[in-house]
């Protein structure tokens, strides 16, 4: 067996063999399934009740304001209009109301769309003040209209309500959420790969601070050169985070199977809902879960999972060798902290790209174009691919990743070759060109 294999073979054992890694690998699906239910529940209940008090001059707009309270809203609206303002002030200051709407008395409607006044300790929602506009537009609109004698009846009945039907190339039908889907599909993995290189390289780094501070290294390398001491902790590190991931895939399609079975979803290609099957369903919530369990089989998902750990390993590799070349560069974790914003800013600015441009436009210049740079395309492009993404430009990526890998890593050995052994000085950046240079 060669040296660099046995390299691999140490890293990879001591990395599965640790005990948080093996928690973590198991625990982490149960927690992101508690963690998603939990953030449901919270959502699903009920905010405490807000009172809002109305003082309502002109007797106009009071009324509409009560209706609202058959809605089960988060505001209650009580008409105090024989109050006066003063007082009512007085009892936002004690708390006893969230907010107090001044409707005052004008000479015409017209004067009104500017004088009313929404009154509150703290800051209102941005959607209560919208809705609290809309329903005095509203009302004064109708106002307008009567005023012109012009029939409201006959305008509503003349609104039209359009609901615009999705279908692919093959007639089939598709509901409204499929884009939402492929976002978050295209962001989790985005966001998932940007982790895993964070974590496993931070990993890497620490793994060779720790064996140069207790001079272990100097003993290892006096039979394995630096840049297979360096290859194979990448590797090595690199194949646990990957049977990591694959464990995750695994108990994640497990959990896909008991939802399709749940839901009574066939998968595979003749798991196509019918599509008077699907209108029919629309109006149920277990026919909403049918069709995005369906739509998520009719996803390419092979080739996003197949993607991801492409890009995993290339993205991996790339970095891993700026981390172990710090990690050889400085004696403790404190002095890397100057290194390392210019190797995570490349992985924020493709985070950022991917969910304000490429979500929008993923065929875009910019989403294309970001997708092609090695160090922002493991995520730009893991975001791209549940929208379909053209072989070759997959074969473009793929290879500008792994030769620009190939060119770091000969960069990375160099500084790793001299720095291993380099003690109790700061390095500079002026001193690693330097190194660069031996």
């Amino acid at each position: 067996m060669s040296i660099i294999s046995l390299i691999i073979k140490r890293e990879f054992i001591a990395k599965v063999r640790n005990k948080s890694f093996v928690v973590m690998t198991f625990l982490s699906p149960l927690l992101f399934v508690a963690i998603t239910v939990f953030i449901g529940y919270l959502a699903s209940m009920k905010a405490d009740t807000k009172r809002i008090a109305i003082h309502d001059e002109t007797g106009l707009l009071a009324d509409d304001f009560l209706k609202e309270n058959k809605k089960e809203a988060e505001y209650h609206y009580l008409n105090l209009s024989e109050i006066s303002v003063k007082d009512l002030k007085d009892s936002i200051t004690n708390e006893n109301f969230s907010g107090l709407i001044v409707i005052p008395k004008t000479g015409n409607l017209k004067d009104l769309e500017s004088k009313v006044e929404l009154i509150s300790g703290e800051s209102l929602p941005g959607p209560f003040i919208k809705d609290v506009q809309n329903l005095v537009e509203k009302k004064l609109t109708a106002f307008n209209l009567q005023k012109a004698n012009i029939d409201t009846l006959q305008i509503k009945k003349a609104q039209a309500k359009v609901d615009v039907v999705l279908k692919n190339t093959k007639g089939e039908k598709r509901f409204k959420g499929l884009n939402w889907m492929k976002i978050v599909i295209g962001g989790g993995f985005g966001y998932l790969i940007m982790m895993f290189i964070i974590i496993y390289g931070n990993m890497v780094m620490r793994s060779v601070i720790e064996e140069k501070t207790n001079r272990i290294i100097e003993i290892i390398i006096s039979s394995v050169k630096p840049f297979q001491l360096m290859i194979g902790k990448i590797v090595g590190t690199s194949l646990a985070g990957l049977l990591q991931f694959l464990i995750w895939v695994v108990i994640g399609l497990g959990l896909m199977f008991v939802a399709s079975a749940f839901f009574g979803v066939n998968v595979g290609p003749e798991g196509r809902i019918p599509p008077e099957v699907m209108q029919s369903a629309q109006q149920e919530f277990s026919g909403t879960a049918q069709m995005y369990i369906a739509e998520l089989w009719n996803l390419p998902i092979a080739s996003i999972v197949i993607g991801f750990v492409i890009y995993f390993i290339g993205g991996y590799f790339l970095y891993s060798s700026f981390y172990a070349a710090i990690g050889a560069a400085v004696d403790n974790q404190t002095d890397s902290q100057q290194f390392l914003l210019p190797i995570i800013m490349p992985l924020i600015l493709s985070v950022y790209i991917g969910f304000f441009t490429v979500v929008n436009d993923p065929h875009g210049t910019i989403a294309v174009v970001f997708s092609m740079i090695p160090l922002t395309s493991p995520i730009v492009m893991l975001m791209r691919l549940p929208f379909g993404v053209p072989w070759w430009q997959i074969a473009i990526s793929v290879s500008l990743l792994f030769a620009t890998f190939l060119l770091v890593v000969w960069f990375a050995a160099k500084i790793y070759r001299v720095g291993i052994l380099m003690y109790g000085k700061k390095p500079t950046w002026k001193e690693l060109y330097k190194w660069l240079k031996y």
